[in-house]
């Protein structure tokens, strides 16, 4: 009985100790994209950052990513910068990045739809309004590199925001929205900027 009782507790522990080894802590990488779109009565626009962090939990199995456990990113609002100051001026006025300095998303769920696409549940929180979007991205994994490239349309009022305007009201943001970016997650042990302690 007792022989059985410790044939079940290593199987255990060997599959459990499996399960932690699969999944790898990984960090936003500083080659990052983000990108918010938009029209207006003059021309379209397009604001730009890269200077994103966070951090996820993957599991990557011979290059191919086979689960997504968590996933956060922040974005600093007043990175986001256009050619014109001075409409990232009227754009920091709606998101009052006075009060809410930062974009966020966290992950909620995730589900695999074929071999490089997946579907993301997730929760955006921009000028202080949290909203959750589907996203379906595009995903590859290469030594320890995995990219995630996908959008979301949303619009000003979704997130409590009125469409921006400059020149006395003579141009005016469209309402609408695309949110943009090509997200790079590098394995934190193999990141040459973070100290690791084996």
């Amino acid at each position: 009985m007792k022989t059985i009782k410790a044939i079940f507790l290593t199987v255990l522990i060997s599959t459990l100790t499996f399960q932690v080894n699969a999944q790898r802590n990984y960090t936003v990488d500083s080659r990052s994209t983000f990108e918010v779109a938009g029209t207006s009565t003059v021309h379209d626009w397009v604001m730009r950052s890269t200077e994103g962090t966070g951090n996820a939990t993957l599991t990557v199995k011979d290059s191919k990513l086979t689960g997504i456990n968590s996933l956060k990113v922040i974005l600093l609002a007043e990175s986001l910068k256009s050619s014109k100051t001075s409409m990232d001026d009227v754009a920091y006025e709606a998101l009052d990045t006075k009060t809410n300095k930062y974009i966020e998303y966290v992950l909620k769920s995730a589900q695999k739809i074929n071999e490089n696409t997946w579907e993301l549940n997730g929760t955006f929180t921009i000028a202080g309004v949290s909203r959750d979007y589907k996203t379906m991205v595009n995903i590859t994994a290469n030594n320890g590199l995995v990219k995630f490239q996908g959008s979301n349309q949303i619009t000003f009022a979704d997130f409590e925001m009125a469409p921006p305007k400059a020149a006395l009201g003579v141009v005016k943001a469209g309402k609408d929205l695309t949110v943009i970016f090509n997200l790079f997650l590098i394995d934190y042990a193999k990141n040459d900027n973070v100290l690791v302690i084996n």
